[in-house]
């Protein structure tokens, strides 16, 4: 036994430290894209993120930052908290492996050499197996939350079976008061360490009672009690209640703010302390744990005051500012994210009945808590509502998405929609609604991501059905050839992608041999596994409801899932050893088992995994971030709108220090108030936002939605209609059309125009000495939407107001819904386009006009390049879709050049271009074609048609593997018709620019293959 516990605990660490290495290895050395920017300019600063917060994560975040040593090497020290995190995750995993196999192995206290290393080779394969896993290892390389979240979910499962193993003991119930306390830091890293829940009672139950069906019942009722008390009792409630003292200390007293929040602490710890003892004094041991249990998951929620604390402290990164009780509901509630049915609402064709108002919304304002506004549920007709509602986005690309993974046809009913007007809508059953739960929720956003980490992957380009993209591969041919179309015919370079991992299905099968295993030997620990494997997967699938279209893979929310099937892919390994030990003795079946299965299963997905998660020296979120910023002139203000323009310029202005000067404003958070009142502060060098309009007129349910009529049927002047929609003057306002008996402001009209004052633009820079002469006396444009979002409304007061003091950018990747239509006025600088009063010369396809003077400074001498002029790294379809777009600019800006007759710098930028994003690091695409034409312009015949030929034959390679599948892989959710749309544009394009270049016979081939092509897609 001694024996047995001092190699578990060697092997165990050794396991800890391959993991380790392995992830310090491949971390990102940098910020990477999505919320991790965010995170690390939380952690390093203690700011607050976006709802609902991870402050156990800032706090853990801002430990490891400290030793640092420059803010360069912030984002690395958060990352290997992750990588560290994963590695003592694959500890616990060891561990909890050694524990089941060594129940189902050790009889009779006997611990010979082949059960030892049976259960020893069992946790070995199974934690290094998860180690190498496709999901786990991609959030072990950056600082996101759910590596830390898979180590609390690890630490808490391990700890009910040391408790288990202790239960007879006097102070076992220690274990229990840990894995609360756990539970309570969890929350403030990531919920999902809750669904470990009930898989913890069950573990309780089997050891301390009889099993039966009646006990088991009771065992679910309590799992779920504990469950659903913190998440929807101890979570929400704790602040819910304390806001009511403070509403009544604030109001009824005239106390100060969060006055009552803490008398309200005081009594909540009297009362916890006086319980404490008298169950104590009392001998009720059951009551005194739960009560104990009760407050260590207090005290580890309370690391939530980090945020109350710092949002007082109004940082920078301020989000939602929860400073008061009311907010920080608020933000717990992630209420900024919306609703979605769960178990019983509408479908996505419902008509909308009502408006109610429910609950108040309070706001701070002249020392007390007024409302501000009502909290809207929208009653929907109920013919169109069933239970389990699963396609309910009214989006037209979800519904779109509905009727590709649903037959839908002869769904439609007609409906009175008043006044005599009849119209048709769509009218899913119950029956439908499951099967897009099945088809898409469960088989699309589960089992897809189920089969990456366990059979293999085709690629890493986002899916959304076809067989190109997306989708779980074994390496297996006529498996792969089933269901994806013949892969031997696939394109080479698609075939080459680092992500096509193949492990031929091992990993699942032995995973299924240790569950089948596993359900054999012990049924108790197999339920208490198939507990944890179900609501760490199936569970989470049911409560996101996720729609079609996803912004991005969501395999990261299933990790806890995966984690337990590696729990049962390691007990495979004992089942191979135990069937194999009827032939052979136990001692060598375990041997060689154990050597096969670690180099067939682990060994396979280390070698085939390593070259797609290796981000060593990948820089590209941190230096596009530099680049955005230093398109921007001094003091600039830029706007941005989604998580990856956004999270990477916060993460270089608050953690490297790189142009503070600059106000960067997310356009999407411009709606909320908190957000502008954050942006009418000063920070670090820039100064607020040049708003007129005050609190009072934009607070939370105030000029929300501003209808637009055009009742003036002229251009007016941006001040003029900023003063109308401020005006409080009631014959500034119409009746609300979203709420009865009410009245809100508008805008009335769709034409804007803005006076310039030429020496001011001259004075303050804004525009170089070539634009001077072009500079138009006044700006006009239309806005042709019916409604204006508050995001409009404070952007038309930034221009009424700023005076041209400081120059205004959005990013290049900001979408053109939210230029406004002010792009007549755009000038292209590199990856911003700046607003200038001058108008732009209309360019093909594009918005703007380039200043190629700046524009080539910055791409040949300022910009950084994410590594990939240095290193032989790996970009992932994320950082691809970043550079390709980069490509195409380097066109853009050669073509301006060719036009001012600097041919040779066109080619500097071209070659240049060429040079950093060949076909191997960043494939050729559409976004080849600006350059192609360039080089053509320039005078670079050999190099444009070397490159029409490589883009030809690629698109023809991916056209002929399209046309030659069978319907079955090209219809329905499988759908390719855009992908097939997309090359023969290319081709299109090729043609055209081959044959206005006089590249005859070139345009000839391609011309017939286009045809050829168009054939058969027209047939």
């Amino acid at each position: 036994m001694k024996n047995f516990r001092f190699y578990n605990i060697l092997i165990g660490w050794i396991t800890f430290l391959i993991a380790a290495i392995v992830y310090m290895l491949t971390i990102e050395p940098t910020a990477s894209f999505w919320d991790c920017g965010e995170f690390i300019a939380s952690a390093y600063k203690l700011e607050v993120g976006h709802p609902p917060g991870a402050p156990f994560f800032m706090i853990l975040g801002r430990f490891f930052t400290l030793f640092s040593g420059s803010p360069e090497n912030a984002a690395k020290m958060v990352n290997m908290l992750s990588a560290l995190s994963s590695a003592f995750t694959i500890l616990f995993l060891f561990w909890t492996i050694t524990h089941f196999v060594r129940k189902i192995v050790i009889k009779n206290d006997e611990y010979s050499v082949g059960n030892i290393i049976t259960i020893l080779g069992s946790g070995l394969v199974g934690a290094l197996a998860y180690t190498f896993s496709d999901t786990f290892w991609f959030s072990a390389a950056e600082a996101e939350v759910y590596a830390t979240s898979s180590l609390f979910t690890a630490v808490v499962f391990w700890a009910i079976l040391k408790w288990e193993n202790e239960a007879d003991q006097k102070y076992a119930n220690r274990w229990i008061i840990l894995i609360a306390y756990l539970i309570g830091l969890s929350i403030g890293v990531h919920l999902l360490n809750l669904l470990a829940i009930p898989a913890i009672v069950f573990v309780y139950y089997f050891k301390k009672y009889p099993v039966s069906k009646k006990g088991v019942f009771y065992a679910l009722l309590i799992s779920g009690v504990l469950l659903g008390g913190i998440m929807y009792v101890i979570i929400p409630w704790v602040v819910r209640i304390g806001s009511w003292f403070d509403l009544l200390f604030v109001n009824g007293f005239g106390l100060p703010y969060n006055s009552g929040v803490l008398f309200y602490i005081v009594v909540l710890i009297t009362l916890i302390v006086w319980g404490i003892k008298y169950t104590q004094r009392k001998g009720k041991v059951i009551y005194n744990t739960i009560i104990l249990g009760i407050t260590v998951i207090m005290i580890g929620y309370s690391s939530y005051a980090m945020i109350v604390i710092r949002a007082a402290a109004d940082t920078p990164m301020d989000q939602n500012n929860p400073d008061n009780v009311f907010d920080l509901l608020y933000y717990l509630n992630r209420e900024q994210y919306g609703d979605r049915p769960l178990f019983y609402g509408h479908t996505f064709d419902a008509p909308m009945v009502e408006n109610k108002q429910t609950k108040p919304v309070y706001i701070k304002k002249d020392g007390k808590y007024v409302i501000a506004d009502y909290k809207i549920e929208v009653e929907y007709d109920s013919r169109f509502t069933t239970l389990f509602p699963r396609m309910y986005s009214a989006d037209r690309s979800h519904v779109n998405e509905y009727k590709k993974w649903v037959d839908l046809s002869g769904k439609e009913i007609s409906i009175n929609t008043g006044r005599g007007n009849v119209e048709k809508r769509i009218k899913p059953s119950f029956a439908d609604n499951l099967a897009f739960f099945f088809r898409y929720q469960i088989g699309h956003m589960y089992w897809r991501y189920f089969m990456w980490n366990f059979s293999g992957r085709q690629n890493d380009i986002q899916g959304h059905g076809n067989v190109m993209k997306g989708n779980w591969l074994s390496g297996i041919s006529y498996i792969d050839d089933a269901r994806l179309g013949p892969q031997d015919q696939v394109p080479e370079h698609l075939k080459n992608n680092p992500a096509r991992n193949e492990y031929y299905m091992l990993p699942f099968i032995l995973g299924i041999i240790g569950l089948l295993f596993h359900y054999k030997k012990h049924k108790y620990d197999f339920t208490i596994v198939l507990m944890l494997f179900i609501l760490t997967g199936l569970a989470i699938v049911v409560y996101l409801n996720q729609y079609p279209l996803q912004p991005r893979e969501r395999d990261y929310a299933y990790a806890g899932s995966f984690y337990a099937f590696s729990i049962w892919l390691g007990l495979g390994v004992a089942g191979l050893i135990h069937g194999l030990s009827k032939k052979v003795p136990r001692t060598a079946s375990a041997i060689i088992v154990t050597l096969l299965t670690l180099v067939l299963v682990p060994g396979i997905m280390a070698s085939e995994n390593w070259d797609d998660h290796d981000r060593s020296g990948r820089y590209t979120a941190r230096d596009l971030a530099y680049n955005y910023l230093n398109s921007c002139k001094e003091h600039a203000i830029l706007f941005t709108n989604g998580d990856n323009d956004t999270f990477p310029l916060w993460y270089a202005q608050e953690v490297e220090g790189i142009r503070t000067d600059i106000k960067v404003c997310n356009l999407s958070y411009l709606r909320a108030a908190w957000y502008i009142d954050q942006m009418a502060r000063k920070s670090y060098e820039s100064d607020p936002l040049p708003f007129s309009l005050t609190h009072d007129k934009y607070h939370k349910g105030n000029r929300d939605v501003l209808p637009i009529y055009d009742r003036v049927g002229q251009p007016v002047n941006v001040r003029d209609v900023v003063d109308f929609i401020g005006s409080d003057d009631p014959k500034t306002k119409m009746s609300s059309p979203f709420v009865a008996n009410e009245t809100i402001n508008y805008i009335p009209t769709k034409q804007f125009k803005l006076k310039i004052d030429p020496g001011v633009i001259i004075n303050n820079g804004i525009v170089g000495e070539y634009y001077r002469e072009r500079i138009v006396d006044e700006m006009q444009w239309t806005f042709n939407q019916n409604y204006l979002y508050k995001d409009g409304l404070m952007l038309l007061d930034m221009l009424a107001t700023n005076n041209w003091e400081r120059p205004i950018y959005w990013a290049s990747t900001v979408s053109s819904s939210k230029y406004f239509n002010l792009q007549k006025y755009f000038k292209v600088d590199g990856l911003t386009h700046q607003l200038v009063p001058v108008l732009s010369e209309s360019e093909r396809y594009y918005d703007g006009e380039v200043d190629s003077d700046v524009m080539f400074d910055n791409v040949m001498n300022k910009f950084r390049w994410g590594g990939i002029d240095k290193n032989d790294i790996y970009f992932d379809e994320n950082n691809i879709r970043m550079f390709s777009n980069l490509r195409s600019s380097f066109g853009r800006l050669a073509e301006k050049l060719i036009k001012e007759n600097k041919k040779d710098s066109a080619i500097m930028v071209l070659d240049r271009c060429m040079k950093l994003f060949p076909d191997e690091k960043i494939p050729y695409n559409n976004t080849l074609l600006p350059v192609i034409s360039a080089y053509y312009h320039a005078e670079a015949n050999e190099m444009a048609n070397n490159l029409v030929q490589q883009l030809v034959n690629k698109v023809t390679l991916e056209l002929d593997f399209m046309f030659s599948l069978h319907p079955k892989f090209t219809t329905g959710t499988k759908d390719m018709t855009k992908e097939k749309q997309l090359n023969l544009y290319i081709l299109q394009e090729l043609y055209k620019i081959t044959t206005d270049n006089k590249q005859d016979e070139l345009a000839r081939n391609i011309e017939a293959k286009f045809m050829q092509y168009m054939q058969l897609y027209s047939s």
